[in-house]
C-alpha cells in the first residue's frame, strides 16, 4: 500500500515507515552474513577468509546498485509528494534503462578484472582460488542485484516499506537453507555458497519487479507515460552519481584496508572478516533507517513542507540511538560470543582481532548513527555536495590513519583505531551541514 509521508504526526509517520525497514535490515544482513557463517562453520577458517576477502570487492558492485536505488528513490519520492504520477512512472522506467546499461558494463569489467584486483590487495595464495570462484559466480547475478534495488527504491518512494520486507524475509531465509544444502549435502564448498545467493536473489528480484509494475499500473495518469526522459535521467544522476562515488570510494578504501589487513596473516583476516560482518550489520541498519529519512524528506520537500523535515531529523536520531544502545552493550561486553557465530574453533589471533575490533568501534555507534541520519536529510533534499564532503572526509581519515598506524607498534590494533577518528570528524561536519539547510528557519511541523 502506498503511504503519504507528508501528513500525520512526523515522528509517528517516520517510525511506522521505518519499522518494516528495520525488519528488512535483519533479513538483508542474513544475505550478507549467511555466506560467511556457512563458510566458517561448515568449510573452515580459510573459506571464511576467502568469502570475507571477496566481500570487500562485491561492495564495489553494490555501491553502483545502491546509487541507482537512491537516485530513483529520491526523485520518485519528490514526484509522488508533488502528485506528478506520469513523470513518476517515466522516472522509474528511465532508471531501469540506465541501470541495465550500467550493470552490463560492470559485468564485463568484473569478469575481466576481478583476478587482478584480488592480486592487488595481496590475497594470500591459500585464499585466492576460492575468492576468485566466489566473485565469478557473484558477477553473473548482478542484474538481480540492480533491479531488486530499483524495485525496493520505488516501494520506499511510495511510502511502502512492508512489501519489500516480505520479499526479503522469504528470500534471505531461503538463502540460509540453500547455503547449507549446497555446502553440506552437495559438498560444493565456496561455490555452493555463491550459487545459493545467486538463486535466491534471482527469485526475489523477479517477484519484486513484478509487484512494482502492478503497483505503478494502479496509479492513474492522463495518458501513457514516456519510457525515457533525459531531464529526469539528469535529476536521477544528480543523486545517483554522488551516491555511487561515495559508496565506491568507501569500497575502494575498504579494499585498501583489506590489503593492509591481509599482511597480518589469515588469523587476523578471519577475525576481521567476522568482526566486520557484525559491524556492517550495525552500519547497514543505521544506513537503511537513514534511507527512510531520505524518502520522508524527499516527499516533504516535494510537498513543500519544510517544518516536517526538522521534525523528521529529530525523530530519526531518537530512533537510531535507541538501536545503538543494545548493539553497543552486546558488542562491547559479549563480542566474543557474537564472533563465535562465524568462527568455529578460532585461532587466538582470529578471536583477539575480532574482540578488539568490536570493543574499539561499538562506543562510537551513537556518533556515526547521528551522522547517517543527517546524511539522509541532506540526500533527500538533494544537497549532495555537503553529503559527499563529510563522507569523503571520514573515508580519507580512516584509510590514511589505518595505513600509518598499522606500521607502528600498535600493528593491526592501529587499523581499528582509525574508525572512531574518521567517524567523529565527519559526524560533526554532517550535522553542521544539516543545521545550515533551508529548513533552519522553518517553524514547527504541523501534526
Amino acid at each position: 500500500m502506498n503511504k503519504d509521508l507528508t501528513v500525520g504526526r512526523p515522528e509517528t509517520v517516520l517510525w511506522r515507515f521505518c519499522l518494516p525497514l528495520f525488519g528488512s535490515i535483519i533479513f538483508q544482513q542474513l544475505y550478507n552474513i549467511a555466506d560467511s557463517l556457512v563458510a566458517g562453520k561448515f568449510i573452515g577458517e580459510e573459506a571464511l577468509a576467502a568469502v570475507g576477502n571477496s566481500y570487500e570487492v562485491t561492495l564495489i558492485f553494490l555501491a553502483f546498485a545502491f546509487g541507482c536505488n537512491m537516485g530513483c528513490s529520491v526523485v520518485v519520492s519528490q514526484l509522488f509528494g508533488a502528485r506528478e504520477y506520469e513523470k513518476m512512472k517515466t522516472a522509474v522506467s528511465t532508471a531501469c534503462l540506465a541501470s541495465a546499461a550500467l550493470c552490463a558494463a560492470l559485468m564485463l569489467g568484473g569478469t575481466l578484472g576481478c583476478g587482478a584486483l584480488l592480486r592487488l590487495i595481496h590475497t594470500p595464495a591459500e585464499a585466492f582460488g576460492a575468492s576468485k570462484l566466489y566473485l565469478d559466480i557473484y558477477i553473473w547475478g548482478l542484474p538481480f542485484v540492480f533491479f531488486y534495488n530499483i524495485a525496493t527504491g520505488v516501494f520506499s518512494a511510495l511510502g511502502d516499506s512492508r512489501t519489500p520486507f516480505l520479499f526479503l524475509a522469504a528470500s534471505s531465509s531461503a538463502n540460509i537453507g540453500v547455503d547449507i544444502l549446497f555446502v553440506t549435502a552437495f559438498d560444493m564448498g565456496v561455490a555452493g555458497v555463491a550459487w545459493a545467493t545467486f538463486l535466491c536473489q534471482g527469485v526475489s528480484c523477479v517477484l519484486a519487479a513484478a509487484a512494482v509494475g502492478a503497483r505503478l499500473r494502479r496509479l492513474e495518469t492522463s495518458g501513457p507515460a514516456p519510457l525515457f526522459s533525459l531531464l529526469l535521467l539528469k535529476k536521477i544522476a544528480a543523486i545517483a552519481v554522488p551516491s555511487i562515488l561515495q559508496q565506491s570510494f568507501i569500497s575502494v578504501g575498504n579494499i585498501i584496508l583489506q590489503g593492509v589487513i591481509n599482511g597480518f596473516g589469515t588469523g587476523v583476516m578471519a577475525g576481521y572478516s567476522a568482526g566486520v560482518k557484525l559491524n556492517n550489520l550495525v552500519i547497514t541498519s543505521f544506513t537503511t533507517l537513514a534511507n527512510g529519512v531520505s524518502n520522508y524528506t524527499a516527499q516533504n520537500i516535494g510537498a513543500k513542507k519544510l517544518p516536517r523535515v526538522k521534525a523528521g531529523f529529530r525523530a530519526g536520531v531518537k530512533l537510531v540511538w535507541l538501536l545503538s544502545l543494545p548493539l553497543f552493550l552486546l558488542y562491547f561486553f559479549a563480542g566474543r560470543w557474537a564472533l563465535s557465530l562465524f568462527l568455529d574453533h578460532p585461532t587466538a589471533d582470529a578471536l583477539r582481532t575480532g574482540v578488539y575490533y568490536l570493543r574499539i568501534l561499538s562506543p562510537f555507534y551513537f556518533i556515526i548513527s547521528a551522522k547517517l541520519v543527517a546524511d539522509g536529510v541532506l540526500r533527500g533534499s538533494g544537497r549532495m555536495l555537503q553529503f559527499m564532503a563529510s563522507t569523503f572526509t571520514d573515508l580519507i581519515l580512516r584509510v590514511v590513519l589505518a595505513v600509518l598506524l598499522a606500521r607502528t607498534a600498535l600493528g593491526s590494533l592501529g587499523i581499528w583505531c582509525s574508525w572512531p577518528i574518521g567517524w567523529t570528524v565527519a559526524s560533526v561536519m554532517s550535522v553542521l551541514f544539516y543545521r545550515a539547510g533551508p529548513w533552519k528557519n522553518a517553524g514547527n511541523a504541523a501534526e
